[in-house]
């Protein structure tokens, strides 16, 4: 067995090493596991924070995250509980509300006023007088 080099010594140390490693690897991993959460949870808070018309975003730091969980979705369930709660007690953290809606509303002017050249008969006396309403 010398022949080998492997003796059962030397397999015990390697198994222990082993074990050594996983426990590092797996403490590593809920390491990164917890600043994962912690940065879903800040960018959660983030979002509310900014419908909520919050001006200087370093108000976050008043709130304790510390006990904000993320559901099996990923969301910080009661964030805009939480906001709301913050902005009660420091009104002045926050402005106006930004909409969160990405689409505008479609004008209610036209985009193109008609030239009275390409009017009709009809459609040019009705503009005249709906303009002369106007001025008097």
């Amino acid at each position: 067995m010398s022949d080998i080099g492997t003796t059962s010594e030397e397999l015990s140390l390697d198994g222990e090493d082993l074990r050594v490693r996983a426990e590092l690897l797996e403490r590593k991993i809920d390491e990164l596991h917890l600043q994962s959460n912690m940065r879903l949870i800040r960018a959660e808070m983030k979002i509310e924070a900014i419908r909520a018309g919050m001006v200087d975003l370093d108000g976050l730091k008043l709130l304790d995250l510390s006990e904000v969980k993320l559901n099996d979705e990923g969301e910080v369930p009661d964030a805009g509980e939480r906001i709301a709660r913050l902005k009660k007690a420091k009104p002045w953290l926050f402005g106006m509300p930004s909409s969160s809606s990405p689409v505008t509303p479609p004008s209610a002017r036209p985009l193109h006023q008609k030239h009275a050249t390409e009017m009709t008969t009809t459609e040019y006396n009705a503009a005249r007088a709906a303009l002369l309403k106007k001025n008097y």
